[in-house]
């Protein structure tokens, strides 16, 4: 199959459009292609750097502009990072993901974070951290650590974007995108649904993604989780008919495992909410990667022993670890014009 980054939003409509049987059966077709179908990668998800963030997002509980009550830390040591990664690989975790809410790191805080990626990359995981924004030479000191995945999500389309958002803008998160390309590092981008947006808004996002020089390595698709206190958290809860229903969800997934089929596609946040029906229905429609454990970087999370369950059920195992790819050195170079 030919790997397309050229989509048209048209082509995309399409896919979301079609009877579901259809879409499901496409999409399962793209995924067996490429994956083996009943493998699933486990990742852990820690937050080293909690709360007091800059950025007014309108989803985020760690935004200092949010009244969610979560408080502001400091970076962890890295010898607690470090044991909090050995449990997870202990727990069966292939992918080790570490977040910091910052706006984007500062140079003092690189020599912690280096030391961080070499020591989780030692115990043979894989690495993936989200730190904000990052220039050129920080991405390229992230390369040399030996970092495997920066993620930096777009969130939504880049008309939706501005309404969640004020204080950066998809260009700033393009340009993020390119210098880890550039350094090397595999890209690791996705978004959130569900947060009052249209299915129009829904195309525009797998678009953005799809039509990048290189798909990204990994694509997290997350369900909003409203938090009281957040700007969309507090609208959903008066209108709670902007909340996206379960099908469509599934129809998001299946449209970027079809429009992306060689990323890992990771049922992200929002999972503890779901039935598992609807998880299911994500597995097949191509999903292959989850977040175990009970808790994301603040939401809560559904638990090893309930995706031990519904694995057995679903006779999903464990993807067995391989040494990741590495991402072509400059292979992202013109994202931002390429997006225009």
């Amino acid at each position: 199959m030919e790997i397309r980054t050229d989509w048209t939003r048209e082509e995309i409509a399409t896919l979301f459009d079609m009877p579901f049987g259809d879409l499901m059966a496409q999409s399962m077709a793209v995924h067996r292609e490429h994956h083996k179908p009943n493998e699933v990668q486990l990742c852990t998800l820690l937050s080293i750097k909690t709360g007091g963030c800059p950025e007014d997002c309108g989803y985020c509980s760690q935004s200092v502009h949010a009244d969610s009550g979560v408080a502001a830390t400091k970076l962890m040591d890295v010898r607690q990072v470090l044991q909090s990664a050995a449990q997870a690989k202990d727990n069966g975790s292939q992918r080790f993901c570490m977040g910091a809410a910052w706006r984007n790191p500062k140079d003092r805080d690189m020599p912690a974070i280096v030391e961080i990626v070499k020591g989780v990359r030692e115990m043979g995981m894989e690495t993936c951290m989200t730190l904000g924004m990052l220039s050129p030479k920080q991405a390229d000191m992230l390369a040399e650590a030996g970092l495997d995945y920066y993620n930096h999500n777009i969130d939504s389309s880049p008309e939706y974007y501005e309404r969640a958002i004020s204080t950066r803008k998809m260009s700033d998160r393009l340009e993020t995108l390119d210098h880890v390309r550039n350094s090397g590092i595999n890209v690791c981008s996705g978004g959130i649904v569900g947060m009052g947006e249209t299915r129009e808004d829904r195309v525009g996002f797998i678009h953005t993604l799809a039509t990048l020089p290189a798909h990204p390595e990994s694509v997290p698709v997350n369900a909003l989780v409203p938090v009281k206190g957040t700007v969309l958290g507090d609208m959903l809860a008066d209108t709670p008919i902007a909340k996206i229903d379960d099908i469509e969800f599934v129809r998001t997934v299946a449209a970027a495992r079809i429009t992306m089929p060689m990323s890992m596609v990771r049922l992200s946040a929002g999972r503890e909410s779901m039935s598992e029906a609807t998880q299911a229905l994500c597995f097949m429609a191509g999903a292959n990667s989850i977040f175990t454990g009970d808790k994301l970087l603040t939401a809560p999370n559904a638990g090893d022993d309930s995706d031990a369950a519904l694995f057995d059920r679903l006779g999903l195992t464990a993807l067995q670890g391989e040494e990741p790819l590495r991402a072509e050195k400059g292979a992202c170079k013109g994202t931002l014009e390429a997006a225009e």
